[in-house]
């Protein structure tokens, strides 16, 4: 059992400092002024922050390897350990279009992987349902429109690993996109040349989110507001974004978050360098690019995206943690359980300097796949 003592913390919009966060069989058991008691170990924050651990729902590799590239448990288990080491205590491990026989792959290392994992909540299949036109840096060939028995046998194989999937909702049937949704698959509008009115009916239809707004789709203009606008008006649609100053202008997040709060979270939409297999990735500053010179990926952590976001964006330092762990968390139906400081959530946590250095991380298995 351990007391945090000595830190401040948001609960809703409210910095609370003066009172401890006690720890049990990895849940949070109480928040209070209260006396610690002998049996508790302590932890002092020092004056730090202590937050939620964050929860990353689109990264294909953390520590060395591309997970895509090497789909076995041992790249989900160094993905797990590197990514909580960092401040990573959720996510999910993203498969961008590709061949049936390497998402086979990918789907048999999560199940494998499931049992031991801790940080690890299953797979976002990032296509290959998507519109070439909008595929950036995705594979064409490997691009297809699903079918009903396709997506049918995907998650009878999948058994529950499948928990996000990213689809140009314009090019799919309405059998698959109903059938993903009864099985309980989060559906994220993306890759798509969806027009304002389709995109508001995918959203309509039960399309939960967005992925990486901006990127792989239409932009705003002023006779045609195309995607973007449409998960601006929507009063349900979420949207992820990547807050690494490349995949989109700090002053358009500015603009996003004012009209997107408590509906916009982050992502990394992180990879690892990589010279093997169909996705190679180079780094170019801060940013990984295909051999071609294609924006591929980002460079960043899910704690340099909530720095960017204070530093850079004027959002809050409350709604920059809301967006790292709350708010994804909420995406996927868990909120109950994990992203808040909530007596009987998770005490999956980080402790935070004032300058958003981060000194430690509780992490606890999650059991969420």
């Amino acid at each position: 059992m351990i007391a945090i003592v000595n830190g401040k913390f948001f609960i809703d919009d409210n910095l609370i400092t003066g009172q401890s966060i006690f720890i049990k069989n990895g849940k949070i058991v109480k928040i209070s002024a209260d006396q610690i008691l002998d049996r508790y170990e302590v932890v002092d924050a020092k004056g730090g922050y202590i937050t939620p651990g964050f929860t990353d729902l689109q990264i294909y590799g953390s520590g060395g390897n591309l997970f895509s590239a090497y789909p076995m448990a041992d790249t989900l288990r160094q993905m797990d350990n590197d990514l909580s080491a960092k401040g990573t205590t959720g996510f999910l491990a993203c498969v961008a279009t590709n061949s049936k026989e390497i998402v086979s792959k990918c789907i048999e290392a999560a199940k494998a992987y499931r049992n031991e994992a801790r940080g690890f909540w299953g797979l976002h299949l990032e296509g290959p349902y998507i519109n070439s036109k909008r595929r950036g840096a995705h594979i064409e060939a490997y691009v297809r429109k699903a079918s009903l028995d396709e997506v049918k046998e995907l998650l009878d194989r999948a058994e529950g690993t499948v928990k996000m999937m990213t689809l140009a909702a314009e090019l799919q049937d309405d059998s698959v996109i109903n059938y993903l949704l009864d099985n309980k698959v989060v559906l994220s509008l993306g890759h798509s040349d969806a027009n304002f009115e389709e995109a508001t009916a995918a959203y309509n239809k039960g399309f939960k989110t967005t992925t990486h707004l901006f990127n792989a789709m239409s932009a705003i203009h002023h006779r045609a507001p195309g995607l973007p606008v449409a998960a601006f008006s929507h009063p349900e649609a979420m949207a992820s974004i990547i807050v690494d100053g490349s995949h989109v202008d700090f002053e358009v997040i500015k603009m996003s978050h004012r009209l997107m709060t408590g509906r916009l979270f982050l992502i990394t939409d992180a990879v690892t360098e990589c010279q093997v297999g169909p996705y190679q990735h180079q780094l170019s500053g801060e940013k990984f690019i295909t051999p071609d010179g294609t924006l591929s990926g980002s460079n960043i952590t899910m704690l340099q995206a909530v720095s960017n976001c204070v530093r850079h964006c004027d959002i809050s330092l409350n709604d920059a943690f809301k967006m790292a762990s709350l708010y994804p968390s909420r995406l996927m139906g868990i909120s109950s359980k994990t992203g808040s400081l909530t007596v009987n959530s998770s005490a999956n946590l980080l402790l935070l300097s004032d300058s958003l250095e981060l000194g430690k991380v509780f992490a606890y298995k999650s059991n969420f796949i």
